[in-house]
This record gives structure tokens, sequence and C-alpha cells, in this order.
């Protein structure tokens, strides 16, 4: 193999690599040992054959050459690409020999797909043991790449004991082995490097291949759409790759047989492959090999929205009247938290983000896709909020070579088996009743919502500056006889402390209220200057879903912050009664802050050249409630507020539901008029403003309260 060659073609894929849409992350580059290296990964498209090898020579620096299906040589376009790539055909008859030779040396690393084919069903799993399903049978994965390894590591063990010995043995093995640098054989060893391969999205998709195929091929046949459709999908339609390398497999400990052992020491010439006895031990070890990497594989798949989805799906238990859509959303979510929290197996790093959209209008459409796909495939029906579930589709046998078109959400569940505990997990989640399962989410909701403040605390708190633990703490005041649950939310540098008497108030009198904790408040000022708006947004859907699980009917409201935040979950979701809003911030009084988005440019700017000290990140705040509010503002915490009234200001005409609006006509921080313009926007066919007569902005605390309270609980009767 030409290094120039294989350089200039890893520069051809490069350039190649900028016209595809293929977002690929790579994991466990520290498990790649020195040395002769055999990766052994998972192979689903053939275009692996083509971006792993240039991958893993961007890591070890060292020539990558892989072995490849025979057909692939059959194409003029890819024959001489794959050459100076250093594929090697299946079919070549050198194949066995080039591998231990260049092996042995250590300038040149190999891959071999052990499943020796594309896996296009994924189905790798039967009586509990590896095995290959296609349209001919099934079958075990080839155990190659052990044999490969093992006899490199035999002969480069022999070599080190008979170089000690000086008898001729090492001179003529040397030879028949072409050795040209003998101490960099004697001075490594010999690994196998399990490598996992995760496709997200995995399913075919229309793109460019496919469109050309259809236009040129009069009628190209299902294999060929199956396969343009899935790995023109992959490169030219959008997808994450996950490439993860797993621990390395060392081969000499394999070799303590006693028989291989005398035939390491003996003078004379062996044959290690030829002897019976030798060859009968050799297949027993490289099938316990096998079945190691093949586990470390597998094990190591990346699971994502698709897998859980489709897990959740296989799993769940059949019903004649239909499987409600809420429910099958409380199980993926629930699902994605256990195997994030317990480490089951490997996840998407997506998964270890705030996973409450999907409970609430699953606003990156991650279950719309898939239940669109599942509709389309025929594996379900969807009918208004349930959909009825074609469980034969999971065990109906499909064509090897089209499945991934005609039945994908098989494939999806299929690749999930290997991963064993992921798979229990799932099982038993699939199998929780609707009430169950939706006790467990409120309880894991709250569960992080304490979790996250007592993290955040720690991290943040200053002493003599931060409150006490207690009023910044979520509040859950559970009424058995409720009339309605309440959803209180706080405002812009305070704590569920502020609507503390109010929600006392309102459960006095019937009602279940939950004021959440918004992210970055109830602890330090520095922990508000690094959350965006978004994650307050989050912090009200927990409380939210958490509250839903909990009453039958809810009202939503909040003050200042949280009457924006309380008016913005309102355009999103429509299972509430009403909702009030006092003093919603859409327009401020300090003029300062109109200043705020050019500060917080600049302090960016700052920051990027390394003079932090003379940025200015926070300014001073007297605030009406010192025992609850930040004495510090943090400008990007304002800036932040600006964009999320922003945001909502064309989206109030989406609210349908009834509405009050509260405000003080003298308030020093939120501007009347903004708010009557607010309310004008408003599309609620009911909505009520009321107007008080008070000189400050907390008119939800201190005194004449009573007033106030009495108005909103007014309101909220009538619609509960």
């Amino acid at each position: 193999m030409n290094p120039f060659a294989f350089e200039l073609s890893g520069y051809t894929l490069k350039t190649f690599s900028g016209f595809s849409k293929a977002c690929i992350k790579i994991e466990g580059q520290k498990n790649i040992p020195r040395g002769a290296i055999i990766f052994c990964a998972n192979h689903f498209t053939r275009i692996e054959t083509l971006f792993l090898p240039y991958h893993i020579h961007a890591i070890t620096k060292k020539q990558i050459w892989s072995l490849a299906a025979k057909e692939l040589f059959d194409l003029p376009i890819l024959e001489g690409l794959l050459n100076r790539l250093g594929a090697v055909s299946t079919s070549d008859p050198q194949r066995d020999q080039l591998i231990l030779q260049t092996l042995l040396s250590g300038h040149v690393q190999w891959i071999i797909f052990p499943e020796g084919m594309m896996v296009k069903n994924k189905k790798l799993i039967k009586n509990n043991r590896f095995s290959l399903t296609d349209d001919q049978g099934v079958f075990p994965p080839h155990t190659g790449a052990a044999a490969l390894a093992l006899r490199c590591e035999f002969y480069r063990e022999r070599l080190r004991r008979l170089s000690k010995t000086g008898k001729p043995e090492f001179e003529r093995l040397s030879a028949s082995l072409k050795i040209t640098d003998m101490d960099q054989v004697l001075t490594q060893n010999t690994h196998i490097v399990p490598v996992n391969i995760t496709y997200y999205p995995g399913n075919a998709r229309a793109n460019i291949l496919g469109s050309i195929a259809k236009t040129i091929l009069k009628d190209p046949s299902k294999r060929v759409i199956d396969e343009l459709m899935t790995e023109g999908g992959m490169l030219f339609s959008g997808v994450d790759i996950t490439i993860r390398f797993g621990d390395p497999i060392e081969i000499k400990p394999y070799l303590n047989d006693p028989y291989i052992e005398s035939m390491l020491n003996v003078g004379r010439r062996v044959r290690f492959d030829g002897d019976i006895y030798s060859n009968k031990i050799s297949k027993q070890i490289s099938n316990e090999i096998m079945e190691r990497y093949m586990s470390a594989v597998y094990e190591m798949t990346t699971l994502n929205y698709d897998h859980v989805m489709a897990g959740i799906l296989k799993h769940f238990p059949y019903k004649k009247e239909g499987i409600d859509i809420y429910e099958f959303i409380c199980k993926v979510y629930y699902a994605i938290t256990c195997l994030v929290l317990n480490r089951i197996c490997c996840v998407s790093d997506i998964f270890k983000k705030n996973q409450v959209h999907l409970l609430i209008n699953d606003r990156h459409d991650r279950i719309s896709r898939f239940l669109s796909l599942a509709q389309k495939t025929q594996m379900i029906e969807i009918k208004g909020d349930r959909f009825f579930k074609d469980q034969a589709r999971f065990f109906i046998r499909s064509n090897f070579h089209t499945i991934r078109t005609e039945n994908p959400i098989l494939v999806m569940a299929n690749e999930v088996e290997p991963v064993a505990a992921a798979e229990v997990c799932l099982k038993k989640i699939a199998q929780k009743s609707r009430k169950q399962i939706q006790k467990l989410v409120k309880n894991r909701l709250i569960e992080k919502m304490n979790v996250d403040f007592s993290k955040a605390y720690n991290t943040y708190y200053i002493e003599g500056e931060s409150k006490k633990k207690r009023i910044g703490r979520s509040l859950f005041l559970k009424h058995e006889d409720e009339i309605a649950g309440v959803l209180l939310i706080h405002g812009y540098m305070a704590a569920p402390e502020e609507m503390k008497t109010f929600a006392h108030y309102l459960h006095e009198r019937g009602f279940t209220v939950f004021v959440p904790r918004l992210a970055g408040h109830g602890t330090a000022p520095e922990d508000l200057a690094k959350t965006i708006h978004e994650e307050w947004m989050e912090s009200v859907e927990e409380g939210y879903v958490a509250l839903r699980h909990s009453c039958d009917k809810l009202i939503i409201g909040g003050f200042s912050t949280g009457a924006g935040l309380a008016l913005e979950l309102a355009c999103r979701v429509d299972d509430y009664e009403a909702i009030f809003a006092v003093a919603p911030p859409m327009q401020l009084n300090d003029m300062g802050s109109y200043f705020v988005p050019a500060i917080d440019a600049w302090n960016s700017m700052i920051k990027k050249i390394h003079l932090s000290a003379i940025a200015k990140e926070f300014l001073e705040n007297n605030p009406e409630n010192a025992h609850i509010n930040y004495i510090r503002n943090p400008i990007a915490g304002i800036h932040q507020l600006e964009m999320l009234m922003e945001q909502l200001a064309p989206r109030l005409k989406m609210i349908e539901k009834p509405v009050l609006v509260v405000q003080s006509r003298r308030d020093p921080v939120v501007s009347p008029k903004g708010t009557h313009k607010l309310f004008e926007k408003l599309g609620s066919m009911v909505k009520e403003y009321y107007l008080f007569d008070y000189d400050r902005h907390g008119i939800l605390t201190g005194k004449g309260v009573e007033r106030v309270f009495q108005s909103i609980e007014n309101f909220i009767r009538l619609w509960v």
C-alpha cells in the first residue's frame, strides 16, 4: 500500500464529507492502545467501509486497512478508492497472510466486520446467543477476526521465545513472515478493539441518491431502493453517527492453553493452523473471543429516541381499545430518565438534557415523527389521541434486503435486544399501567426538581448572600378534596417563597397548589447569570406536568416574569381551564434595561479576548423583599427576560382560554401601558383586566394582598 495514495484518498473523503450532512461524534478514543490492533465493528451500511478507516486514521495516525465485501470491488467507481484506502476483498486468497504480516509489524491496523455481512435487520440474538438471520437462514457470527488476532499473537510470542534460544527456526520464521523490524514486533502486543456505530435517525429517507436512481433506472429493484434510501439518507438527509470504541481485548492471555504453550516453546518448525489438535483448541478460543467482542460491540449501542420508542412500542401490552398516545409518551419519558440515571447503557448525549418537552408539546417533533413512520409502515394505526398496534409486525419475517424501508421500527427494536439491561428496563416500563406510569413520572419530576435545586444551591452558595435553602425549594400543597390544581410561578430574581402566602391562601380554600423553582433562582446571582430563558420554561413545564398528574383541572398563573412564563406556556398547551397573569413584564419602567443587550454583547466580546476583569456582569438591586430576592441583578439575566417577552408578544393571540390580567397602576418596575398592550393582544374571547392602586411591584406580598387574592380567586372559581 502506497502511504501517499492512502493520504490522498483521505483528503478525498474529507472533501466529500463537506457535502454530507452527517454529524459524526467519536467516543472512547482513550481505549485505543498502542500496538497491533484489529478493530471489530458492527456493519449496517456500506458507507462504514469508507468513513470508519478515515476517522480511525485521524486518531491513530496509522494506515487503516479493512476487509470489504467482494461486490464493492465490482463497482468501478468504488474499486480505485477502496484499493487506495487499503480495503482488501473478502475473497482475496492472500488476505489472511497479508493481515498477519501487517499486524505483526504494527504499521497497519485493520478493520474487520465480524458479522461478515451488513446486518440490515439488526437481528442478532436467537435463544440468548449471537446468531445472524438473513433470507438464507440463521448462522453464527464469523470468528475470523479472533482467529487472525490469535494467530498473530501466537507467532509474536513464539518469536520472543525463539529469539532467546538462538535456534535456526527463529531466522526461518522471521523470513517467512517478512519481518524487517524485529524490535517493533517483539515489543508490541495484539489487541482487538470493539467498535460500535450507531445512527440517529437510522431509517431510510428520501435523498438525492434515491431521486437520481429513480430517474436513471427504469425499474430499480426494492433492494437497490432500500440501500440508496438508507445509505443516501445517512449522507445527505442529516443523521447523527456515534462511533464508540470499547475496552481493548488483549489476546496474549488466550495463549495459556498447555498444548499451545508447548508449541510456543518447541525449537522445531510448527504449523499452528495445520496441527489438528491446536486447530481444535484455536477454534474454541476464537469462539470465546468472538462472543466477547460481539457482546462488547453491541452493548455499546448508543440508545436514542428511536430505540426507546421502538422498545416501548414492542413491549406495550395489546389493548383492544387502543393505546393512549400520552400514556405512550409518559413511558418513553420515564424510560429515558431511567436509562440516564441508572447508567444502564450508552445513551445519546441529548438524553442528558431535560426531556420534559416530550410531555408538553413535543416541540422537536420526535414523538410525532416516530408515530408517523410507524403508521406509514403499517405498524400502527392512529385514531385521534390513540393508536392501534399490529403486534404481528414485530414477529412476521421481513425480506432481509428491504426490511429497512418496509419495517424500520422492527429494525430499531432489534438493535436494542443485545443491550440486555436496556431491553429489560424498556419491557418493565412498557408493561406499567397508565396510573402507575403517571405516578412514576410525577415522582421523577419532583425528585429531579429537588435534586437540581440541591446541586445548584451547593454549587453557587455564597456565604452571607444566598438565602436559606427553604426559600428556594419548590412548594407542593396537595389538597385531598381539591377543586382544581393551581400552578403558581414566581418572578425574576425571586424564589417559591415569594408565592408562599398566596399558595397557602388558595390551599386553604380547596385548591392543590404547586410552586416550582425557576432554574437559576433561589441560589445566587451567578447561577442566574448562566441560565437561559428556555431553562425557565422547562422549570415551568416540569411543575405543570407534575400538577397535571395530580389534578383533574388546572389553572395557570404567575407574577411578573412568572406571569410571562405562564402566558408562554398557555400558548403551547390546552389542557387547562383558565390563566391569570399578575404584572407581566411586557414593558419595564427602568430605561436602563434597553441598554442590556448592548452591555451583554460587550461582556461576551471582552471575555473572548480574556479581559473578564473589565466586564460589567451585575447591577445593584434594591428588592422589595430582601429576604427572598437577589441583591445583584445579572445583566445576562435581564437580557434573557427581554428575549422571553419578545418571543411571547406575537404569540399572545394564540391564547383562547379565559385570561385575567392584574396590574398595579403605580408599579415602579412594570409599565401599566405595556401590560394593557399585552391585554389587547390576547386572543381569548373572555379576558378581564384588573387595575389596583398600589405603589409597589410585588402586589402578591405585603399590605392589602387580600383584595388581590380575592379577585384572582373569584375569577378562577368561574372556570373550575
